[in-house]
């Protein structure tokens, strides 16, 4: 795992926190992405929280039409989907025992586990990257 993750492994979740010590997981997403792995800056959506669904979606819808689908790769948005709403999003990020996903939600603290182990979490994930 990259020596960067640790440094959101000891932050605290917060609705509609960006960082840098609070975040939630599209502050966490969006921050990691742009700072620790060079890709562009996505939009802060300061008013997006994990309680209200279809904004959430929203955001989700508009982002993800800016980018294009793909396999799991580092930097992807890795997005849960429970029907046409996203309720969660997260990082993939790369080790040397391969993909990991960078999460941080209400009920847990933030974690950095291997994508497979991920995955079984969650029956439908969609993943997204910035088009080239």
């Amino acid at each position: 795992m990259s020596s960067w993750v640790n440094k959101y492994l000891s932050c605290a979740y917060e609705d509609g926190a960006r960082g840098p010590d609070r975040f939630d997981c599209w502050g966490l997403t969006r921050a990691a992405r742009h700072a620790d792995m060079g890709k562009r800056l996505l939009p802060e959506y300061g008013s997006l929280r994990n309680t209200d669904p279809r904004e959430f979606t929203r955001a989700y819808e508009e982002e993800s039409s800016a980018m294009e689908e793909c396999t799991p790769e580092p930097g992807a948005i890795a997005a849960v989907m429970i029907g046409r709403i996203c309720t969660h999003v997260a990082l993939v990020v790369d080790s040397p025992s391969g993909l990991r996903i960078l999460e941080i939600n209400p009920s847990r603290s933030p974690r950095c586990l291997p994508l497979r182990k991920w995955l079984r979490e969650h029956s439908k994930v969609t993943f997204h990257r910035d088009k080239t």
